[in-house]
């Protein structure tokens, strides 16, 4: 099995493969597999002798560099491992070094860009020795799992760093955009040093006048004391989107988590409580009326649960029903009372948030279940597997490529920015 090339006429290149066909299919499959991947290192390095310079003197940066001369170094592809020699630059003879061709061909770390691009969307959705394992059997493509690791942390360290100054078009959405919500809730991780802790996601949910979502923008940090970083990225996402919708309604759908809507306040107009967490706890009503008695208490939450999503007022009307409930529950036990007076303490503080009757008339969603599925499909999916514990810039880089994996068009527009303005400026020399 051989590949060679035969010409090279301008970008056109000339490739020549030759494959020994196996007595069995598969066998001839991977035969062919493994002359694919020979050919394509042999066009991978020639693509990239592109970028190299002739050795000749270059300014960068009003400096005047010379070449050191050409020094061999290897670099990854989708196809296999290819050696190189290039060009290096050093001003005056010292300090740091400039290699236009990784510069100019996006090389990341040792991995051409196509590679890096493969590597980190695989590791954010499988463990790195999944990722190793997937490489092997399925792309004939060996690679140890630090390689794997410190792949995806360069790419995600390139989304951190340019999430301030590269802004993502949001899809064209064919219908129109009524109402937009913004939701956000936390749900625990393990760090090495720390245990469980809670780590955030935030979203963004466009609907249109069906109350029919159209698009999602996603986004996760890791736990953080006083969660400020978050809501910093929180809020200049929204601040993004409120500059491109300027006149919809904006609501906000959360729990009763009071630091939740103390974020949410400056850009929302109405507030949602989430009608999950609203009727259940009236689980704890229906006991403590009819704690001997599961029907009744089945009848019950089926009633009220129905007029507290239907009717008008009617989280003041079961306000009031509780009050008197705790009036007369002398002969009750200790932890249906408990639990009756933690409902009566949430109701008084979210009744306000309650009205799902006007909720449902304007056409605004009235449940979370965008963001407890965020926290589900960005965290607990990937952070939360068998046994992982995991350190903050590990979980960092996971979550940067997994937010923007989740959020349709992200993913690809990130590519296509690092192709077109590359993937930061040229170091100080």
């Amino acid at each position: 099995m051989t590949a060679k090339i035969i010409g090279k006429k301008g970008k056109k290149l000339t490739i020549e493969i030759t494959v020994d066909l196996e007595d069995s299919m598969l066998g001839s499959e991977e035969a062919i597999q493994e002359s694919v991947n020979k050919a394509g290192a042999l066009a991978s390095e020639e693509a990239l002798k592109q970028f190299d310079t002739k050795g000749q003197p270059i300014e960068v940066k009003g400096k005047t560099l010379q070449s050191k001369g050409e020094e061999e170094k290897r670099y990854q592809t989708p196809y296999g491992e290819i050696k190189l020699s290039r060009h290096v630059y050093q001003y005056k003879g010292k300090g740091k070094t400039f290699c236009p061709l990784e510069y100019s061909a996006r090389i990341i770390g040792t991995s051409t860009p196509q590679f890096s691009k493969q590597v980190s969307f695989k590791m954010a959705y499988n463990a790195a020795r999944v990722v190793q394992k997937d490489l092997s059997e399925c792309h004939q493509r060996d690679v140890s799992v630090a390689f794997l690791q410190n792949s995806s942390a360069s790419v995600a360290e390139i989304v951190q760093k340019k999430e301030g100054a590269w802004h993502y078009a949001l899809p064209k959405i064919k219908e129109e955009i009524t109402t937009i919500a913004i939701g956000l809730d936390g749900t625990c991780m393990h760090l090495k040093k720390e245990g469980w802790r809670e780590a955030m996601t935030g979203t963004i949910s466009f609907y249109n006048a069906k109350t029919e979502r159209q698009h999602t923008i996603y986004i996760g940090a890791t736990p953080e004391y006083g969660k400020s970083c978050f809501f910093e990225r929180f809020t200049r996402e929204i601040e993004q989107v409120k500059a491109r919708y300027p006149l919809v309604k904006y609501i906000g759908v959360a729990d009763g988590a009071e630091v939740n809507w103390r974020f949410l306040a400056p850009y929302i107009e109405t507030e949602v409580l989430d009608f999950f967490h609203a009727s259940g706890y009236l689980g704890a009503v229906a006991k403590a009326l009819h704690p001997r008695n599961g029907k009744k208490q089945r009848e019950w939450l089926d009633i009220h649960c129905h007029q507290l999503k239907h009717e008008s007022n009617a989280a003041d009307h079961l306000y009031k029903e509780m009050l008197k409930a705790q009036k007369e529950a002398a002969g009750l036990s200790k932890v249906i009372k408990e639990k009756l007076d933690k409902t009566v303490t949430y109701y008084k503080n979210h009744k306000h948030q309650m009205d799902y009757a006007g909720y449902a008339s304007k056409k605004y969603p009235i449940g979370s279940g965008v963001t407890e599925a965020a926290c589900k499909t960005l965290i607990k999916q990937r952070l939360c597997l068998s046994g992982m514990r995991w350190k903050d810039a590990g979980a960092t880089c996971i979550l940067n490529l997994r937010a923007l994996n989740l959020t349709t068009e992200r993913w690809h527009q990130f590519w296509r920015k690092i192709n077109q303005f590359g993937i930061g400026p040229i170091p100080a020399l």
